[in-house]
C-alpha cells in the first residue's frame, strides 16, 4: 500500500464528514472530550484522524507512557543485526505540533466506565466523553511454568514489543557460544503478528549463517502447522536455511527451568537452548482486562465492528490486538490503523447527530523479510458485513507472493515509512 492510498482513503472520510454543518459540530465536537489510550498504530492513528475528521475541532488527549513510537513491524530486523532501533523509531510531537492534539506522557492505572473517568498512575484524574484504549497485548506468563522467574532472571526474553527487548534478544544472539541453539516458542492461535515469529527465525538464522554457521534455530510451534504464509516461509528454510533451521509443530511449551535453559513440552521430550525466546498466551492489554472489557473468554473484547465500541462498556471504543477480531483479520499493525480510522469517523459522526457509515473497509498487508533484503507479503481486503455484523474477508482480495524477491524488500520499507508517516505525521 502506497501513501496515496492512505491520503486517498482519508480524504474520502473527511469529504463524507464535511457534510455536517459547522453549527451542529460547534455544539458537540468541540465540548467532548476524547481520550485516546496508547500511542501504537491504533491509538497514535485514532488521535490524528479524530483531529482531521473533525476539521480540528474535536478535543483529543493521547495518553501515552514513551517518549517515542517504536515499530513492532521491522524490529525483527534488529533482532536479526541488520537494522537499528533508531531506524524505527519515530516521535509523538508531530502529533502535537502540527495536529495540536494533547499528549500526556503517563500511563493508566484504571477507568471508570460508570463515572466515565480514567486515573493516570501519576494520581491525575481526566474525565471522557469518549474513550479510546488501544493497549496493545499482554502476555500471560502464569501459562508457562517458570517463565515469570526466568523472566526476571533474565534468562528468557520475547520481544513481542519493541524496545528494549529488541536490543536485549539481539545481543543474546551475538552473545551465544560457537555451534550454540537459539529457540523459540509460539502460543496457539490468536495472538500478535501471526508471521511474525516465523519472520523472526529467518533474521535470525540469516544472522547465524554469518556470524556463527553452525548455530542453530529450533522453533516449537503449538499450531498444527505455519500460521501464515506457511508454503513461502517452508520453502525459504529449505532453500537458505538448511541445517539450521528445525521446525517442530504440535510443540507446545509448558515450563522453564531457568537454571539449565531447557524448555519442557506438553508431550515431546524436554528442548534445551542456549537463547531461549519464549512467546507464551497472549490476552488484550492490562488495561482492558482490569476495566472488564474482555468479554469473550477473559482474554479478548468484542466490538461492535461499526464504530469500535466495546459490547461491554458504552462510550469505550477498543482498537488493534486486543479485540476478538473478526473471521480472517489478522492481529497487525496495518490492521490496528485500519481500526483507527473507521472508529474514529464514527466518533466524530455519533457526537456530530450524523449517520455511521454502514459499510466500512479495512485492507491489511503484512510483509516478511526471510533475510535481510528479501520479502514476502500477505495482502487482504474486509467488508463490513451489515448480515452477520461482522467484517468479512473479500473473495479474490488481496494474497500471497509468488517467492521472495528484493523488490518487494523495498516496498517493504516504503511501506513502512509511509503508515509510519500516516499514524504519526
Amino acid at each position: 500500500m502506497d501513501r496515496r492510498h492512505f491520503i486517498g482513503q482519508s480524504a474520502a472520510a473527511v469529504g463524507l464528514l464535511a457534510g455536517l454543518s459547522s453549527q451542529t459540530k460547534a455544539a458537540t465536537l468541540q465540548k467532548a472530550e476524547i481520550l485516546v489510550i496508547g500511542g501504537g498504530y491504533g491509538g497514535a492513528t485514532a488521535a490524528k484522524y479524530l483531529r482531521l475528521f473533525s476539521n480540528n475541532t474535536a478535543r483529543v488527549t493521547l495518553i501515552e507512557p514513551n517518549t517515542s513510537f517504536i515499530s513492532c513491524p521491522m524490529s525483527n530486523l534488529v533482532i536479526g543485526g541488520s537494522r537499528t532501533l533508531a531506524e524505527i523509531t519515530s516521535p509523538y510531537d508531530t502529533l502535537s505540533k502540527r495536529h495540536g492534539i494533547k499528549i500526556i506522557q503517563d500511563s493508566v492505572s484504571s477507568i471508570d466506565p460508570d463515572k466515565k473517568t480514567v486515573t493516570l498512575a501519576s494520581g491525575k484524574t481526566l474525565r471522557y466523553d469518549k474513550a479510546i484504549v488501544s493497549p496493545g497485548v499482554s502476555l500471560n506468563f502464569k501459562s508457562i511454568e517458570g517463565l515469570a522467574q526466568a523472566n526476571k532472571d533474565g534468562v528468557t526474553l520475547q520481544a513481542w514489543k519493541a524496545g528494549p527487548e529488541t536490543v536485549a534478544l539481539h545481543k543474546q544472539i551475538a552473545a551465544m557460544r560457537e555451534g550454540g541453539t537459539f529457540a523459540i516458542t509460539i502460543p496457539e492461535a490468536p495472538y500478535r503478528c501471526p508471521p511474525g515469529p516465523y519472520e523472526r527465525a529467518c533474521q535470525v538464522a540469516n544472522y547465524l549463517k554469518t556470524h556463527n554457521p553452525k548455530g542453530k534455530v529450533v522453533i516449537l510451534d503449538a499450531n498444527q502447522d505455519v500460521t501464515s504464509k506457511g508454503a513461502l516461509f517452508k520453502k525459504v528454510w529449505a532453500e537458505q536455511y538448511a541445517g539450521i533451521i528445525e521446525y517442530r509443530p504440535k510443540s507446545n511449551v509448558v515450563g522453564v527451568d531457568a537454571k539449565t535453559k531447557t524448555l519442557k513440552l506438553e508431550v515431546e521430550d524436554d528442548v534445551k537452548a542456549d537463547v531461549l525466546n519464549v512467546l507464551p498466551q497472549m490476552s488484550a492489554g492490562e488495561i482492558a482486562i482490569k476495566t472488564d472489557l474482555a468479554n469473550s473468554n477473559g482474554r479478548w473484547v468484542n466490538v461492535n465492528f461499526l464504530n469500535f465500541e466495546s459490547t461491554a462498556r458504552k462510550d469505550i471504543h477498543v482498537l488493534g490486538d486486543s479485540i476478538q477480531i473478526a473471521p480472517a483479520m489478522p492481529k497487525s499493525g496495518h490492521m490496528a490503523n485500519q481500526h483507527a480510522k473507521v472508529a474514529a469517523a464514527a466518533i466524530v459522526a455519533e457526537l456530530s447527530g450524523w449517520e455511521v457509515n454502514p459499510a466500512p473497509v479495512l485492507t491489511n498487508t503484512c510483509y516478511s523479510f526471510v533475510n535481510d533484503r528479501e520479502v514476502v507479503h500477505v495482502a487482504s481486503v474486509h467488508q463490513y458485513n451489515a448480515a452477520e455484523k461482522t467484517f468479512k474477508a473479500v473473495p479474490g482480495s488481496g494474497g500471497l507472493s509468488p517467492a521472495p524477491s528484493t523488490l518487494e524488500g523495498v516496498y517493504a520499507w516504503g511501506w513502512a515509512h509511509n503508515i509510519w508517516a500516516d499514524s504519526l505525521g
